[in-house]
């Protein structure tokens, strides 16, 4: 009798599945001057969800949307140079809230347009956000799947070496842009434009990474580091071509490592398609099932 042959060994392109240092791009930090109007766009508009725990009262609101978060302080408007990308359960859900809630937003810059595949929106304060709905992202029902920045012609390609020599990312470029990998499903797009770009005012986004030493090493011989916060978190805002030197972009990294208290803390999602006339008891919370 034939001995009984295994099965060829099926092909896979392991490469797929490599995850660079930075583990999760968790939030984007921007101040505001009122959080009262804040909270109409963000939480009652976009549908996320304050943070029951953490800064909950007047001067600062942490916003949940999946893992990832919106900070928001009071103080002056900050404004990011580019667009902000959130999945929402459903693109008409979302349609329907900003209808309600842009009655207490008429004398703000608040703008809502439906665009090819997205819902363009404008914050109150100036910032320029994409809501989409899930089916174009692998791995999110509700989150932030990319931050995008404007940059000066003449340096994407810099800033791929940056994130590749320092943050161990794997980055490519597309066409006027280079995508930098953060985590298995988040992205830093940086794309380059002739138009004239804000000086830069402060906000920032954090990160966690698994290796900490070595970014913060490389930095420090080349005095980059803004602040040394404490054991398990340091920042960086300047952006430079390890080739060169050169200043390329400025944008602060609240960089965490892995031990940090705050890594993969759950986060309360509530279901944004329940309301006082759709509620359901056990419907409260949000589930990729719960989607209408």
């Amino acid at each position: 009798m034939a001995e009984a042959k295994s099965p060829a060994p099926a092909s896979f392109d392991r490469a797929q599945e490599d995850v660079g240092n930075v583990q999760l791009l968790e939030h984007v930090n921007l101040t505001v001057p009122d959080q009262g109007i804040a909270s109409m766009f963000y939480v009652t508009g976009l549908g996320f969800t304050r943070d029951p725990y953490i800064d909950f009262g007047t001067l600062n609101m942490w916003v949940n949307l999946g893992d990832q978060q919106f900070h928001l302080p009071t103080n002056k408007a900050q404004v990011l140079r580019g667009h902000i990308a959130v999945v929402v359960p459903s693109l008409e859900g979302l349609l329907k809230r900003l209808k309600f809630a842009g009655r207490g937003l008429t004398d703000t810059q608040f703008a809502c347009q439906e665009a090819d595949g997205y819902v363009q929106l404008t914050c109150p304060y100036g910032n320029s956000i994409r809501a989409y709905d899930p089916s174009g992202f692998d791995r999110m029902d509700i989150g932030m799947p990319y931050v995008q920045f404007d940059v000066p012609p003449g340096v994407k390609e810099g800033i791929g070496r940056f994130y590749e020599a320092v943050l161990d990312c794997a980055t490519r470029i597309e066409g006027d842009s280079v995508k930098v990998d953060m985590g298995t499903n988040q992205e830093l797009i940086f794309t380059e434009t002739d138009a004239p770009i804000p000086a830069y005012d402060g906000h920032h986004l954090a990160i966690y990474v698994a290796n900490f030493s070595a970014p913060h090493g490389w930095l420090a011989e080349r005095d980059l580091i803004s602040e040394e916060s404490d054991q398990f978190q340091y920042r960086f805002e300047k952006i430079i071509d390890p080739q060169s030197g050169d200043l390329l972009y400025e944008i602060e990294h609240e960089v965490r490592s892995l031990s940090h208290a705050m890594y993969r803390r759950p986060l309360v999602n509530r279901n944004p398609e329940t309301n006082f006339f759709t509620y359901r008891k056990g419907n409260e919370q949000f589930s990729p099932a719960a989607r209408s």
